[in-house]
């Protein structure tokens, strides 16, 4: 069984273009992207800042520095 991507030819991409393109207007498919690209944008922010929040915790805290009194 072949993979359904891999059987798409520049027709059937032709094809889906138009029914997108007639169920959301020419209009809509700006406003569309721009959703989905901001969507991609914050999901992509929020994998940055689960894996700094992973690494901040598998990261020891630095040790304190010891100190030596001073004797005069």
């Amino acid at each position: 069984m072949t993979p359904m991507l891999a059987v798409m030819s520049a027709t059937h991409v032709v094809l889906v273009a138009v029914v997108v393109l007639l169920l959301f207007g020419a209009q809509k498919i700006p406003q569309l992207m721009r959703s989905v690209g901001s969507g991609l944008n914050e999901f992509k922010k929020g994998l940055k800042e689960g894996e700094q929040a992973l690494l901040a915790e598998a990261t020891p805290p630095p040790a304190p520095a010891e100190t030596t009194p001073k004797h005069e």
